[in-house]
């Protein structure tokens, strides 16, 4: 949400799944629960453009998404698990493993800095391993896992990126997929978005 040229079609889709959802800062950006003074002047110009498109229905349904929740033995948090409403971005090995202390939860899940990554701590220290494409969650070990961005992935690899949780075997898999980029820019260009927006999809940055 905030900077692709589909946001009711997105809204919609998520509906209908009936799925699990946290906000991050575009949805409290397009709901006026945060300053777009905070984003970038991109972001600024892509956050009012989408809260133009949306109507009654799909605000009461972005509005109302919680900051955090529980699903299994992980939370789930856009940005980072300790004060999620300053939008704190985990990137650095020490960025994550200094917020463990912040979930009770033995997984974490974050988004916001759109670069796949997990963060272990166990019996013999903890480690942090950037670009993670799988992840086997050990007994006794607790972790923190970004699953990058379907939208706008920025790791230098333009293809979507999404994570699948097996809980049954205890392991995380990131999947990458091609998809139609130069159609996504073309729309973003004719919805009158920064050009900006659209040329960073070809880089994946």
């Amino acid at each position: 949400m905030g900077y692709g040229a589909d946001p009711v079609a997105c809204v919609e889709r998520l509906v209908e799944r009936d799925a699990r959802f946290v906000a991050g800062n575009h949805e409290y950006g397009v709901t006026d629960r945060l300053d777009l003074r905070w984003f970038n002047p991109y972001a600024q110009a892509a956050a009012l453009w989408t809260a133009s498109q949306l109507d009654d229905e799909h605000r009461t349904f972005l509005a109302g998404l919680p900051l955090a929740l529980q699903v299994a033995d992980a939370t789930l948090v856009h940005a980072s698990p300790k004060n999620p409403e300053k939008w704190d971005y985990l990137v650095t090995g020490a960025d994550g493993l200094k917020v463990f202390d912040a979930f009770s939860s033995r997984l974490c899940f974050v988004g916001h800095s759109h670069c796949p990554g997990a963060w272990s701590l166990g019996p013999s220290g903890g480690g942090f391993e950037p670009g993670a494409e799988e992840v086997w969650f050990l007994p006794e070990w607790r972790y923190i896992v970004n699953v990058g961005s379907v939208g706008q992935p920025r790791d230098q690899d333009p293809r979507a990126c999404y994570a699948v949780w097996d809980l049954d075997a205890g392991r995380l898999t990131v999947h990458r997929v091609a998809y139609d980029i130069s159609a996504a820019r073309e729309k973003i260009l004719r919805a009158g978005l920064p050009r900006f927006l659209g040329d960073r999809l070809v880089h994946g940055r």
